[in-house]
């Protein structure tokens, strides 16, 4: 999807009905979004953009970023520590170059919640919000859910020939479920993630699709959009009413700007790149989806979702983070092996030093925040297909750019990285970190469906990380 003008591709945008600039302004006028031009942030922004790599299927943290030696047989990493750029911070060998870049990173080696279900851990860590009912098949998302972050950074985000906050190279889901947490719930549509496709294995239309429909040309779109606004004049006069217009007129606009835009378009043709920086970020999806997270924050998108996710030769989909071993689709080969596979180590190894790269050599790299998790940890003690199991208590998140200090290992677990010893860091306390960095406070609020203030983050930001 990548290599397409993926922009030409913009969301069941017939025109002739109308439904992107539906979709922008749906529910807005029971909830009215805060005038972005009179937004005064509670204290002064470290970051103008994030990039959020979510790592679907929960990294192991004794083989990546708090590998644990000294532990006993059955506990320790068949996977060698290494050295990096910052003395006293080893990683795993399987991460070279990553290694090289420590001194920009802060390694959260304390992040815990109390759950071990894909869809409740996805929800909380999306989210801040903790809910048992969202274990999976009950978790599909709906407009109930709270909002997650990327809807947040929206609502407070000023208008824009982009979106706020977009979603590569689809949202989190399977088996006919997308999962809770991974759009804007009550807030409504106008500020969900823009998503180029529904996740695989889930039916339907993709949500946004960014293409016109078949023999509409834009001039042709010019047109209907003229029309348009005829029709609505008419009909006001006939009616004797006053629409919302100026909310109407204001997502019509970007829906039409986001079509229309060179500058829109231009952020989604990768073939633009050198080739040697293509090579650099690795030619896979994990690679060109990193990449295109760069071109988009680069163009003015406040928020991107990278989801890490695999499509097995038979077509199902693994999320391959989540190293039990034994996976049929996967032919059966141990965790460790899982996480030796091209879709796993290899890939994230290049593609994130790459971008971190990247970002520095154009001065990006302090203006956006890296934020790098998945939904929980790996169990300690290794299974019998020499893999890790699910593990909430404990896990090790991975920040960079933004106003971060890097060289930082932040907390601490116990000698068999089981338990949070020093310094525990909620899902709750990372959002509010996500938020400080845009210059939001945990006690702002959103307005819930009843018009009562929704407060931000129950969290505590960890100032202690910028500077």
């Amino acid at each position: 999807m990548f290599r397409r003008d993926a922009l030409l591709r913009l969301g069941q945008m017939a025109l002739g009905g109308m439904s992107l600039p539906w979709l922008l302004r749906q529910q807005h006028s029971a909830q009215a979004a805060p005038d972005s031009r009179r937004f005064v942030p509670a204290h002064r922004p470290t970051a103008k953009h994030c990039i959020l790599i979510y790592l679907w299927g929960g990294p192991p943290q004794l083989d990546t970023w708090d590998m644990k030696p000294q532990a006993p047989d059955g506990v320790r990493s068949i996977f060698k520590p290494i050295p990096t750029a910052v003395p006293g911070i080893h990683i795993c060998e399987h991460l070279p170059r990553m290694a090289r870049h420590t001194d920009k990173m802060a390694i959260i080696r304390s992040f815990t919640h109390g759950s071990n279900a894909h869809g409740v851990s996805v929800y909380h860590t999306l989210t801040g919000k903790f809910d048992p009912r969202k274990t999976f098949r009950r978790n599909q998302r709906s407009r109930n859910d709270v909002p997650n972050v990327a809807s947040i950074i929206s609502y407070f985000s000023p208008p824009s020939k982009l979106p706020a906050s977009v979603t590569v190279p689809n949202p989190i889901g399977h088996d006919g479920v997308t999962y809770a947490g991974t759009y804007a719930g009550f807030l409504g549509a106008a500020y969900d993630p823009l998503e180029f496709k529904t996740p695989s294995e889930v039916d339907g239309p993709p949500p946004h699709r960014l293409e016109l429909v078949p023999g509409v040309s834009l001039g042709r779109l010019q047109a209907r959009v003229g029309l348009l606004r005829m029709l609505e004049q008419a009909d006001q006069a006939l009616h004797h009413r006053r629409y919302p217009s100026q909310a109407m007129d204001r997502f019509r606009q970007q829906a039409l700007s986001i079509l229309t835009s060179p500058q829109a378009r231009e952020a989604f043709k990768l073939e633009k790149e050198p080739p040697r920086l293509r090579e650099l970020y690795g030619r896979n999806q994990y690679g060109e989806a990193f990449l295109l997270a760069r071109r988009l924050i680069e163009r003015g998108v406040r928020l991107v979702t990278v989801v890490w996710y695999y499509v097995c030769p038979n077509g199902n989909v693994a999320n391959v983070w989540d190293n039990h071993g034994g996976t049929a689709s996967l032919g059966g080969i141990s965790g460790f092996e899982m996480l030796k596979a091209p879709y796993c180590f290899p890939s994230l190894d290049r593609a994130y030093a790459a971008l971190l790269e990247d970002l520095n050599a154009r001065g990006l790299l302090d203006e956006t925040l890296v934020v790098m998790l998945g939904e929980f940890g790996r169990t300690p003690k290794i299974n019998k297909k020499a893999g890790r199991d699910h593990w909430g208590a404990c896990q090790s998140v991975v920040l960079a750019g933004g106003g971060i200090r890097g060289g930082v290992a932040y907390g601490a677990s116990d000698r068999q990285g089981a338990w949070v010893t020093r310094q525990p860091v909620s899902p709750a306390d990372l959002i509010a970190t996500v938020y400080y960095a845009f210059g939001l406070s945990p006690e702002m609020s959103v307005p819930d469906p009843q018009g009562r203030p929704y407060r931000l983050s129950e969290g505590r930001p960890l100032v202690e990380l910028f500077g």
